[in-house]
């Protein structure tokens, strides 16, 4: 082994790596933070300002984790084909659906697979290039956030079953093929996974429509579910993850009748960093999103907790979700 190991280490900094030790995960996967910004540390002032420099901060370094800014319009000429992307957002959402993943465990992957995208070109024939890539960023994202993560073969062989016969044209890859796509990612990628995302700001942001957090834990849990309904549609890609947040979060609000009207003008105000027109334009993007969904709102909570929505043990001072789960180990 070469005395110098430099080359083991990823490419971000140790400061990069200590801001972010906490900023990736939201309330409802994070029961350590539960009702942080809703009470108790949150209450002092000098503590809720910090709470607001820290968040502006991290709206100031977002775009280092998004695609580049050219990449909607990639989609938009077809010199990346929407059509493939979609169809690999909807495999990974399912994936995610049936082995229970966590939200931003779907949220990093498709984040993984647009990064990528956006500064590579793949061939496009067959579409097996495209399935390499999303098996490979949802086996990066499981990787991060999750504990029990199942084997190459079998995060794949789930795929027959959730197939129609009109997709059974899927390919199943080597353990090896993926282990040498993930490598290719993560330098493409400069090895920044812990990526800034819309699940870093729904907490602050619900807290601030609802100090008092009778419903927080409900506003994060259908935002979340807002969110990943949004990873399908390529206008989303416009807009940066603070600015999603923010419009889920409003959405979520407008839904909850014991709960004042929010608009963008003043949702601005939460935090430096935040722009009107973003979050109008998002939020009018969003309305589609929840037609038809209004009367399964309940149903939201289940993404982050088994409690019951509204109840009165729905506030964010109430006891959390079980302990999030302990990350894996990266693999060598």
């Amino acid at each position: 082994m070469p005395d110098d190991a430099s080359y083991l280490l990823c490419a971000e900094d140790a400061a990069g790596a200590a801001f972010f030790l906490d900023a990736g995960a939201s309330t409802c996967t994070t029961a350590e933070n539960d009702g942080y910004w809703c009470s108790g540390a949150a209450d002092d002032e000098k503590e809720s300002a910090a709470a607001a420099s820290f968040i502006a901060e991290l709206i100031g370094g977002e775009a280092d984790y998004s695609p580049r800014s050219d990449y909607p319009d990639q989609l938009r000429s077809r010199s990346v084909d929407p059509a493939a992307r979609a169809d690999s957002v909807a495999w990974i959402l399912k994936v995610q659906v049936s082995y229970g993943f966590l939200p931003l465990t779907a949220y990093l992957a498709v984040n993984y697979m647009d990064r990528f995208l956006s500064l590579h070109r793949l061939p496009q024939e067959d579409g097996w290039a495209m399935q390499l890539l999303a098996v490979t960023c949802l086996s990066l994202a499981a990787k991060m956030e999750e504990t029990l993560v199942p084997s190459l073969l079998d995060l794949q062989a789930i795929t027959l079953l959730l197939l129609s016969t009109a997709e059974s044209t899927r390919y199943i890859f080597e353990p090896q093929t993926i282990l040498r796509m993930e490598l290719l990612i993560l330098t493409a990628l400069n090895w920044r996974l812990r990526s800034v995302t819309p699940f870093t700001f729904i907490d602050f942001f619900a807290c601030k429509v609802d100090p008092r957090g009778k419903h927080t834990r409900y506003l994060i849990a259908r935002a979340t579910q807002i969110i990943l309904a949004a990873l399908h549609d390529i206008k989303f890609l416009d807009h940066c993850p603070s600015t999603m947040a923010a419009a889920a979060v409003l959405c979520a609000t407008g839904e909850t009748p014991t709960l004042p009207f929010v608009n963008p003008s003043l949702a601005v105000n939460w935090c430096i960093g935040l722009a009107e027109e973003g979050v109008s334009s998002c939020y009018k993007l969003m309305q589609p999103l929840l037609s038809g969904k209004r009367a399964n709102t309940a149903e939201a909570v289940n993404l982050c907790s088994d409690e019951t929505p509204f109840s009165n043990s729905s506030s964010c001072t109430t006891p959390p979700p079980p302990k999030r789960r302990k990350r894996s180990p990266p693999v060598t």
